[in-house]
């Protein structure tokens, strides 16, 4: 088996120009691609429609190329849009093919899968039925990349819904009590169970740890493997496992570490010091998570990104991890989600790193 990665720049949400010269080149087969990330240049709120907008237009033209419905496209690519470049990111979008093919050496490489969780009630998101069904559809996940140990996954990509006032109103219609009536603090629920989510099925949590209260208050509670986006444009869970596997063809590998703070660049060196193989090669992605630290200091020093009321505190600080990984690394094409309940000890997140094999 083989998993290859590409990355391309995109002008606008909507603009699918650069895969679509790549899918009539040859240079991508649509057939096999199985998940599509996207940083796109929203707020990242739940009034962020740019996140539907390239899901669209993406879908739109799986549906064309591969001649299937919207519906049919749905079932078989995960389309992970999540808004926000502030600073300097640049917004871009990776495409993950996934080929039947022999591999090349015998190292571990780059494997990946998908699934789908069942669409979620309103009253369902940020509880116990978000945390299990995505725990569930993690190992399903895990099965069809043929990664066998927990330990193999270094990289779950989520996207998961949110509330919306006619979802909470929904709802009480029926006598079901949501979560949070505040449709903003709801994409934190729906982050927060998803990553539990994550970390129980990757045995970083037990059952016995999680109930509803835990969630979006027991901080202390997380996975060093989890990304979790929450947008308006789906109700159920769309996840991308990634891992390194035996039988997997190694051009491309993925390693991953946890940031222990916004300016902890070393990570990306530790992250790349797990990938398998001589040399990690070039860096094709970075993948990586912020949240502003709830105490409100980095390093003993003071910040005011949970204090501004013009600007909200995820983007404060997607614009600052993001600013010091492009530093690091010298790209700005860098997928950094802000959000991480549960994600990562406080202040800090998971981040992880796809290379690819120099040619000699």
């Amino acid at each position: 088996m083989k998993t290859r990665v590409h990355r391309f720049a995109t002008a606008a949400p909507d603009d699918v120009s650069p895969l679509r010269r790549a899918l009539g080149e040859g240079e991508v087969n649509a057939d096999k691609v199985i998940a599509v990330l996207g940083k796109t240049e929203g707020n990242g709120c739940v009034n962020d429609f740019t996140r539907a907008l390239s899901t669209l237009a993406l879908t739109r033209l799986f549906s064309e190329v591969l001649g299937l419905s919207d519906e049919a496209v749905a079932e078989r690519i995960a389309l992970v849009m999540s808004g926000g470049t502030e600073g300097g990111l640049s917004p871009h979008i990776l495409v993950f093919e996934v080929m039947d093919e022999p591999a090349l050496s015998t190292s571990p490489g780059l494997a990946a899968g998908v699934a789908f969780t069942p669409a979620f009630l309103p009253e369902q998101i940020g509880r116990w039925a978000q945390i299990d069904a995505t725990a569930q559809a993690v190992r399903e996940a895990m099965a069809r990349a043929g990664i066998e140990r927990n330990e193999d996954v270094h990289f779950v990509q989520i996207k998961c819904p949110l509330l919306t006032s006619a979802r909470c109103d929904e709802a009480a219609r029926r006598g079901a009590a949501v979560a949070t009536t505040d449709t903003y603090e709801s994409m934190a629920y729906s982050r927060g169970a998803s990553a539990l989510g994550v970390a129980l099925a990757l045995g970083e949590l037990e059952p016995a740890q999680l109930r509803d209260a835990a969630v979006c208050h027991e901080f202390g509670l997380y996975s060093g493997r989890a990304s979790t986006s929450a947008g308006i444009e789906l109700m159920r869970n769309e996840i991308l496992v990634l891992g390194n596997a035996p039988g997997w063809d190694s051009e491309f590998r993925i390693g991953h570490d946890v940031m222990a703070d916004a300016l902890d660049a070393d990570a990306v060196a530790r992250a790349l010091a797990r990938v398998p193989g001589d040399g990690a090669g070039e860096l094709v992605a970075l993948l990586a998570k912020a949240e502003p630290s709830r105490n409100g200091l980095i390093r003993g020093h003071r910040h005011i990104m949970w204090d501004d009321s013009d600007i909200n505190a995820t983007r404060h600080a997607r614009a600052l991890v993001g600013g010091v990984l492009a530093g690091r690394t010298g790209h700005t094409a860098l997928f950094v989600s802000g959000g991480a309940e549960h994600q990562g000890p406080d202040g800090g997140g998971p981040l992880a790193v796809i290379t690819r094999a120099l040619i000699s």
